[in-house]
This record gives C-alpha cells, sequence and structure tokens, in this order.
C-alpha cells in the first residue's frame, strides 16, 4: 500500500508487503506533514516478482472534513474507507486510524470553522491567495467535481490532475518531444531545457548574465585605456629613450625583456624590431637614394623626397626600408579573419539583446511585404533579433527561416526587371544602379530600402543571393576608382580611354572636348566632366586630367542620387567606417560568400547522429552529392542550411541558431518517408533507405519540389 498526499504539505509513504493473504493487516505508521486542506491518497496493489504490479484501487481522505466532522482533534480516530478501481467500481475496503499532533493549535481552530461555514471556500494563507490570483497556463482549465474539489485540465496533452500546475515565465513554452517527454522553450535566449523554470530562476539567471556583461565591459574598457596609455606614451618623448643618438622618432617606443634584451615597438604599423631605427636613420642617410628618387627641402627647412617613378612625395627616408638589402619591406598585414572578428565584435556590441523584431511576409509578394514592413520600423529596433515568418507555415525561425528570407528578398529586389539595377555587360552578371530607375517615382525610397536590407544582411551575419561589381563596392567603400575598374564593367569604354591615353591627340587629328553625350531610355544628354567643358579642348597636357574625369563620370553617371539614397540606408544599420578593415574583395565574400564546394571539406566537416561514417545510407549520400550537378549541390545545401552560399572558412564556419554549427546527417524516420532539413541546426533527417535508387530519388524530390517550413 502507498500513501501520499496531492495537496498542502507534501508526503508520502510505501508499507511492506504482506504476502499469502487476500486480507493483509500491515499495522504500518506513516507521519505526514499535511494542513486542512490536505487530501490524503490511499493506493492498494498487488506484488507480482516478473511483472508489474496490479492495481487493486484506491481511496482518498478530505482531511478537512475529517477534521470538522470530529470538531477538529483526532485522536485514534478509525475511518473506513472503500476502495475503487479507476472505472469507479468498489474492489474493496480498508481500515485506518488517524492520529493528529498540532503544531499551532490557536490557528487551527479557525480554519476548522471556516471549511465548516464555508466548506468550497480556500482557507489557505497570503501565499496561497497569490497562487490562485496567478494565471493558468496556456490550454489549461479549473474544474470542480461532484464533490467540489478543484481538479485541473490540461487540453494540450487530454490529461487532468489535482495540484495547479505554475504558469511558465514570459517568453516560456512547455512541448513533448517524440517520446512524450515535457521539456521547455525560451524564446527569449533560444535554448531549450529539460528543468521547468520558475521566475526566480529566471531571475537569477538575468542577474547574472547582466553581472557577466558588465564585468566584460568593464574588463574591455580597462584594456582599451591601458592601450591608450601606452600609445600616448609611445607617441611622446620619455627620457628612457632618449639617449646619445638623440629621441625615438615619432610613434616609437623602447622596450626591455625580462632576460635585458632591448627591442623596439613601432606603434604606428604595429611592428616590432631588434634594430633601432635611429640606427636605421643614421646608416640610411650614407646610402644612395634609390632610382627614380630625389631628395628636396620646404621653405622652412623640412626634409622630403620625390619618388619620380609614381609621381608622388613623403617625408619618410626609402633608404631606411631598404635595410639589409632587402628590395620588398615587410608589410603588416592583417588576415580576413582577424578583420572579419572585429567587425562581428562591433555588430554584437550594437546589437539589442532583448525582444525581436518580427517580419511577417507571403512568399508570393516578399518584396512587397518586406519593403512596406522594413520601411516603417525604426532602424534601431532592426538591430534586434530578427523573427521571420512566411505566412501559412508554421515554423519557428531559429536562424534558418531569416537565411532564406535574405536569399528570397535579395533575389526579387535586385532582379533588373524591377529596373533599380542592371546587369554590368553582357558578358557581366553582376550588378549595378540602372540610370533609368527614375522611371519609377519612388525610386530613391526603394533604394533606401534595398541599402538598409544590404546593411541588414552585414549585420545578422546572412548572405544575400547576387552580388554587386567591385567598383559598386570600392564606392561604398569610399576608394577612388581607377581605369582598370573599367575593365570587368565596360570594356569598350576602357578600350576608348586606353587609347586615348596611350596616343598622340594632336597627331592623330582628334578633337575631344570636356563633355560627354550618353543615352538613357531614348534620350540623348550631354554631360560636362567640368564647368564650360564643351568649349575646353582636350590636348596632351589635360589629357590625364580628362582621363581621370571620364573614369569618375563612368561610374557616377545619372546615379549619384540613387547611390546617395542606398548609403542612407546602408548607413542606419551599419556605419560607413565599420567597414574600414575591408578592401572590395573581401566586403564582396562577407555579403555574397562562396558559391564553389569542396566535397572534401563538406565531408570532412559532416557529423552524424545515429549514424556512423561505414553506413551504408551514408556512403550512398556521397555518392549522390558527387554525381549531382552543380545546382542541385547548391539546392541540396539550401534545403538543409537555408541558404546556398559558404562562408570564407567553408563548412567548418557554417552557422546555426546558437553559433557555428557543422552540417549534419540524423538517422530519423521509416524507409518510405522523405528527407526533412532544420534549418536552424543545419540538419538532415535521413531515413534509412534499403536501396541507393530510392535514397536517389527522395532526395531530389526534397530538395527540387518542397518549399515552406513547418513544426514537428
Amino acid at each position: 500500500a502507498v500513501v501520499s498526499t496531492q495537496s498542502g504539505h507534501y508526503g508520502r509513504g510505501k508499507t511492506e508487503i504482506c504476502k499469502g493473504t487476500y486480507e493483509p493487516v500491515w499495522n504500518h505508521d506513516f507521519n505526514l506533514l499535511v494542513n486542512p486542506r490536505s487530501v490524503i491518497e490511499l493506493k492498494v496493489s498487488t506484488k507480482h516478482r516478473f511483472k508489474n504490479d496490479i492495481f487493486v484501487g484506491s481511496a482518498t481522505v478530505e482531511l478537512g472534513n475529517l477534521l470538522a466532522s470530529h470538531n477538529g482533534v483526532l485522536r485514534n480516530v478509525e475511518h473506513h474507507l472503500t476502495l475503487k478501481d479507476r472505472t469507479g467500481n468498489k474492489t474493496g475496503t480498508i481500515f485506518v486510524t488517524f492520529d493528529m499532533v498540532l503544531e499551532q493549535g490557536g490557528e487551527l481552530t479557525a480554519l476548522i470553522n471556516s471549511l465548516a461555514l464555508a466548506p468550497s471556500s480556500s482557507v489557505a494563507g497570503p501565499s496561497n491567495q497569490s497562487d490562485a490570483d496567478e494565471p493558468l497556463p496556456p490550454g489549461w482549465e479549473m474544474k470542480i467535481d461532484q464533490n467540489g474539489r478543484k481538479y485541473y485540465v490540461d487540453h494540450n496533452t487530454r490529461s487532468t490532475q489535482w495540484t495547479k500546475p505554475p504558469s511558465l515565465p514570459p517568453g516560456w513554452e512547455q512541448r513533448h518531444d517524440h517520446r512524450g517527454r515535457p521539456y521547455y522553450v525560451d524564446h527569449n535566449t533560444r535554448t531549450t531545457s529539460w528543468q521547468k523554470p520558475t521566475a526566480q530562476n529566471v531571475e537569477h539567471f538575468n542577474n547574472w548574465r547582466r553581472q557577466l556583461s558588465s564585468e566584460q565591459e568593464a574588463n574591455r574598457q580597462q584594456l582599451e585605456s591601458r592601450y591608450a596609455s601606452s600609445t600616448n606614451n609611445a607617441n611622446g618623448v620619455h627620457a628612457d629613450n632618449a639617449d646619445a643618438l638623440g629621441p625615438l622618432p615619432t610613434g616609437w617606443e623602447k622596450r626591455v625583456m625580462e632576460n635585458g634584451r632591448v627591442y623596439f615597438v613601432n606603434h604606428e604599423h604595429r611592428t616590432t624590431q631588434w634594430e633601432d631605427p635611429r640606427e636605421q636613420i643614421k646608416n640610411a642617410s650614407s646610402r644612395p637614394l634609390p632610382r627614380g628618387w630625389e631628395e628636396r627641402y620646404t621653405a622652412d627647412g623640412t626634409k622630403y623626397f620625390v619618388d619620380h617613378n609614381t609621381r608622388t612625395t613623403t617625408f619618410n627616408d626609402p633608404r631606411i626600408t631598404l635595410g639589409h638589402g632587402s628590395a620588398n619591406p615587410i608589410q603588416y598585414e592583417r588576415s580576413y579573419r582577424w578583420k572579419f572578428g572585429q567587425f562581428r565584435h562591433l555588430c554584437t556590441r550594437a546589437s539589442i539583446q532583448t525582444g525581436h523584431i518580427k517580419i511577417s511576409v507571403s512568399r508570393n509578394s516578399v518584396f512587397e511585404d518586406s519593403f512596406n514592413q522594413i520601411l516603417n520600423i525604426p532602424p534601431q529596433d532592426l538591430k534586434r533579433r530578427l523573427f521571420i515568418q512566411f505566412r501559412g507555415e508554421d515554423g519557428l525561425d531559429y536562424g534558418g527561416l531569416a537565411r532564406e528570407w535574405f536569399f528570397l528578398l535579395s533575389h526579387e529586389m535586385l532582379n533588373p526587371m524591377y529596373c533599380l539595377f542592371e546587369y554590368a555587360s553582357k558578358n557581366n552578371y553582376s550588378l549595378q544602379i540602372n540610370p533609368a530607375s527614375y522611371i519609377n517615382p519612388h525610386h530613391l525610397t526603394y533604394f533606401k530600402f534595398v541599402g538598409r536590407v544590404i546593411a541588414l544582411a552585414l549585420f545578422h551575419n546572412k548572405f544575400i543571393d547576387k552580388g554587386f561589381t567591385l567598383p559598386f563596392y570600392k564606392r561604398i567603400l569610399g576608394k577612388p576608382l581607377t581605369m582598370m575598374d573599367l575593365k570587368s564593367v565596360d570594356e569598350d569604354f576602357y578600350n576608348s580611354l586606353n587609347w586615348v591615353k596611350e596616343n598622340h591627340l594632336e597627331e592623330c587629328g582628334l578633337e575631344l572636348y570636356f563633355a560627354h553625350e550618353f543615352e538613357v531610355l531614348g534620350e540623348v544628354k550631354i554631360h560636362e566632366l567640368k564647368p564650360g567643358g564643351e568649349d575646353i579642348l582636350v590636348t596632351e597636357e589635360n589629357k590625364e586630367e580628362y582621363i581621370n574625369l571620364m573614369v569618375s563620370w563612368r561610374f557616377t553617371r545619372g546615379v549619384e542620387e540613387q547611390f546617395k539614397a542606398f548609403l542612407d540606408g546602408f548607413n542606419e544599420i551599419v556605419p560607413l567606417h565599420w567597414l574600414q578593415y575591408f578592401d572590395e574583395r573581401e566586403l564582396e565574400l562577407i555579403l555574397v560568400g562562396i558559391k564553389d564546394f569542396d566535397l572534401q571539406d563538406w565531408q570532412a566537416n559532416t557529423i552524424y547522429r545515429n549514424y556512423r561514417r561505414s553506413d551504408k545510407q551514408i556512403q550512398w549520400f556521397w555518392t549522390f552529392v558527387q554525381e549531382i550537378s552543380d545546382e542541385q549541390r547548391s539546392r541540396l545545401l539550401q534545403f538543409v542550411t537555408g541558404t546556398c552560399r559558404l562562408p570564407i572558412g567553408g563548412f567548418q564556419d557554417l552557422m546555426g541558431s546558437n553559433g557555428p554549427q557543422k552540417f549534419c546527417i540524423e538517422r530519423v524516420g521509416k524507409e518510405n518517408w522523405l528527407p526533412r532539413s532544420h534549418t536552424c541546426f543545419n540538419r538532415l533527417d535521413l531515413p534509412p533507405y534499403r536501396s541507393y535508387d530510392t535514397l536517389k530519388e527522395k532526395l531530389l524530390l526534397a530538395i527540387e519540389e518542397t518549399e515552406g517550413f513547418g513544426q514537428e
């Protein structure tokens, strides 16, 4: 027999087994800590050695009614209880003796009186009153049985219980896995837990996170102040740095290692060396200047150097960089991974960790729906976590839906059919701004929207479908454009300018002026490269100026307002100075990713669940990947990860909902199931197919015919 309480204070006990009789007598004492609201339940089972116990029946005792019938005092009170099975049929009778020890007798009388006067009312104290006021979780309902007892119905699982379910903190949700086990989802931090959360635990965790964040910020500021202090000291002249050779050059610092060896730090280029820079300067002055260089002095006597090879000047002595006979001095260079890490650090610091921004779109009108919502959201709120929802689909966005949204939206908004962008040339499908975009009276608003979306993709570390021309990226970075940039965009225009550069105009009898004609939508316009350009003839003396102005005009003709609107929208999300680390090719890699796949890298960075690398289904999968075309591989990658592009680091840098997440293949389902994907976790659910042909058929059907998201 098992004795337990269903409400009030908790207590539980179990008797010894009574063998060889159908009328067992236990004479077992149970000590239960109860209050007048407690309900005591007794269960009787038949014990078997080699199989589960058989339930005989159970009975309950409402302690409040028992106390009321005995004037609030229980002294060896015998009580007969009827045992009933789960269908309500009588299965026997059990005899129980109750005895009571009071902890606070003065309060018990008032409680019993309240029970006798109002048996349906609660006799709970202040803490229980607050529980009664607390709302039930979603899907729960309180009911009262025929004896006036409260019980609770869970419509989610179609079950009942006596105890009131505690409500979950805001942002939490209870779910059940495929085995029926309950687990809890925290939508605030996109994590799951087997442990039921309480408001107190969540508050403690949030306090710990805030404390950790403040400590990290304090450490960061301390490091920055130390670095600033060391830099300021290095820029000054110290007594330690001044000796018989004089003070160190600006930006240099002298330091000593633990073993006493002296070295020098160049804070301007962030390099170190053993040689004293003053000795280098002294020795360099005795060597001749490199070929094509000349030494000159300004009006106030300051020495500077002229490089006639590149037609530039500098105050730095070129002979210093040629120490030890090196023709190619070592340049300070940062890796792409370091640059990308610095940029992600800036984005993480600027992001808002609390809450999210919900964007609901239809797949058939993703451009229009996104345009109407993105421009109506304050730029600062767009730095929160994005929560994308496709109408008519039940998928939850933990990163995978956002990746697909960026891919679909960029494919639409950069479509040349909308006349906002155009292909660079017949053979170059990179995009540039269309000078004829003014045919749409609201085109500047659309360019501001495009700027926001491109910046959002960078800020949230997502890829877009199509890329721009390299000169377009250089304009975003504020870098000057050259004739070589023209070659990849307009080769005919480049060849024309190159001919002008290499030939003598007067000998060829060619008359050019500082003006140029161009056609937009059938209308011929004349643009003056500088004021009065139609009357200024191009000569050998001003030919270089003409070429530079033509290059600049070719990239800005008719698109100045559009590009400014694009930068206005871009700068609202990502300040342009954040991109100072990158060049134009690196910026393209961050935004578009890598299109080509390395199958060996793919296999090396794939993990398996409930599969082994040697299983035939895994061998068939990689055979399938090798046989299909590049386009189908892109579709497969997009089916599993939400995007068909790879980060610069390849498959090892694939991102999931909580950071780096490798490509995963899990054994799930039956042979007649289709493969499924979890784009938030880069996971492919691959059923255990019995033949290669079946696997190939099911995978091709999944990657080419399926669309949309759902919930399990």
